[in-house]
């Protein structure tokens, strides 16, 4: 097992701008948080971390090598200081509780806030905890980083984000430039954001039933699984997303050819007993049918189960 285990700390300057260690901060180091910030250690660009609970480093398995991001975590928001890249790992449910303090800290005239978060209105989530003076960049992230009871965080394939040609775009590719993380700038990003969205709404079922990857296996789920997703597909299109009529399939073999043990957040948090992430990822496809007068009757039906189960036991 290899271990990269160096604190270099180097600068990246970009268009004039200072993107080294000092530029960059992760808020959420999670199963996405810790693979972005392996990803930038790895590049001499470790960032400054922040989140709800004291580390003293990140680990981050890839195979048989481990990366070591020296910390600390930072929990007091007083004691942060602004940044020019803020990577804002947070899921929703911890969006209201951890974004007005930790934005208002970090942000400073032209900072870009990249939004690693699930769903297809992060910008809009974001709004009300933005500083005037910073930018909302979102993304999609399509690495799968699946956290283990230890505290590592295993990634189980190659990093890659999308994010749209927008303010701040150019400053997030900079910031991730010859690190392992692939970024690409999409031309049609409704498209690409809303094609994981749907792949995120399945994962449901997986949290739902309680299984992992290998569920989709079963010809019953895989049935129901295609059903959900032309549902889905529908609304996306009424959103304006450009996706053909082979994306349900697409999702449901990708799902297959996972390994059977493969998990998804949203069933990581029911296990943890943790609310879910059930209305960015299926409760919008309801909320949104309604608004263009389709009807959603799977999606009525999981998004209530999701969010009775998020509930808790009781």
């Amino acid at each position: 097992m290899v271990e990269v285990e160096a604190d270099i700390r180097l600068t990246h300057a970009t268009d004039g701008a200072d993107c080294g260690a000092d530029a960059i901060a992760v808020v959420g180091p999670g199963a996405i948080g810790t693979t972005i910030a392996a990803v930038l250690h790895e590049a001499g660009r470790t960032p400054r971390l922040y989140g709800r609970s004291h580390r003293e480093s990140l680990t981050l398995r890839v195979g048989d090598e481990v990366v070591r991001v020296p910390g600390p975590v930072t929990t007091d928001p007083a004691s942060a200081a602004p940044a020019d890249v803020v990577f804002l790992a947070v899921k929703a449910t911890q969006l209201e509780a951890a974004a007005s303090a930790w934005l208002a800290a970090l942000c400073r005239p032209g900072t870009v806030v990249c939004a690693l978060m699930n769903g297809v209105e992060q910008t809009a989530a974001l709004g009300p905890f933005l500083p005037p003076a910073a930018s909302a960049l979102p993304s999609v992230v399509w690495f799968p980083a699946q956290a283990n009871p230890d505290g590592t965080v295993l990634l189980r394939g190659d990093p890659h984000l999308s994010i749209p040609a927008s303010t701040g775009s150019t400053r997030v590719v900079e910031a991730l430039d010859g690190t392992r993380c692939r970024v690409d700038v999409a031309p049609d990003f409704p498209a690409l954001a809303w094609r994981k969205l749907l792949q995120n709404a399945a994962a449901g079922l997986m949290a739902l039933t309680g299984r992992r990857a290998g569920v989709f296996a079963r010809a019953d789920v895989a049935e129901l699984t295609l059903s959900y997703l032309h549902e889905c597909l529908a609304v996306a299109r009424a959103e304006g997303a450009a996706l053909d009529d082979g994306v349900p399939a697409d999702i449901l073999s990708r799902f297959q050819a996972f390994p059977a043990d493969m998990s998804t957040s949203i069933l990581t948090d029911r296990e943890a007993g943790r609310p879910l992430e059930w209305d960015i990822r299926n409760g919008v496809v309801s909320r949104l049918g309604r608004r263009h007068g389709i009807p959603t009757p799977l999606s009525d039906v999981v998004a209530t189960l999701l969010a009775a189960a998020s509930d808790g036991p009781g």
